[in-house]
């Protein structure tokens, strides 16, 4: 049988010992990359969200109406959209809702209207001694006696906020400047866009 001498035997001992300290150091090195890793991914989402944020403010100065100036009067505008979409088509399917925003946005941007939400959706015009309004429920008493059903008024304002604070327009309706009920015929010598829910729309005459 072969015999171990003292030098063997701490020989062997300090190549074990090594190899721990190889495992834990490397572990440590490992555990260290794993969190380095982890923490680049948190910055670099961090900065995905912060650069997605400022292209969406960026977005909205360049693409409200000039008349929103600060963030009471654009709650004020956003209130003025939501009622307008409440009381033209609150039964409307989503598009029938977005297809009236976009008609006051146009209106807005057109520059032959009133040049602000509310002032579009509150205008008046007097023909032949007859006061009309630019959209009928605000001449009518329905808003100002009939209680407002709050499960879609809050989808009418969801419907607002999109068009009005993210840019969501139909493409067919870019250049839409007025609608009527399917159910009446005023004979308007105007371009016929599109019939969406019970509302047909109209471009501009040139």
């Amino acid at each position: 049988m072969a015999q171990l001498t003292a030098g063997s035997v701490i020989n062997s001992v300090s190549k074990t010992t090594m190899k721990e300290i190889q495992k834990k150091n490397l572990a440590q090195y490992i555990g260290h990359a794993f969190k380095v890793f982890g923490l680049w991914l948190i910055l670099f989402a961090v900065f995905t969200v912060c650069v997605g944020k400022l292209d969406h403010l960026r977005w909205q100065k360049e693409n409200l109406p000039v008349s929103i100036t600060n963030i009471d009067d654009k709650m004020r505008q956003l209130e003025c959209l939501t009622k307008n979409i409440y009381w033209e088509a609150a039964k409307e399917p989503f598009e029938g809702k977005v297809a009236v925003a976009q008609v006051t946005i146009n209106r807005v941007e057109a520059g032959k209207w009133a040049d602000s939400i509310c002032g579009v959706v509150y205008q008046k015009n007097v023909v032949y001694q007859k006061v009309i309004c630019q959209f009928s429920w605000y001449c009518e008493d329905n808003h100002k006696i009939k209680a407002v059903y709050t499960p879609l008024y809050k989808e009418c304002e969801e419907v607002a906020k999109r068009v009005l604070f993210e840019g969501f327009r139909l493409p067919s309706l870019r250049e839409a400047y007025y609608y009527h009920a399917d159910y009446v015929k005023p004979g308007w010598n105007k371009p016929k866009l599109e019939k969406i829910g019970r509302h047909i729309f109209y471009g501009e005459r040139t």
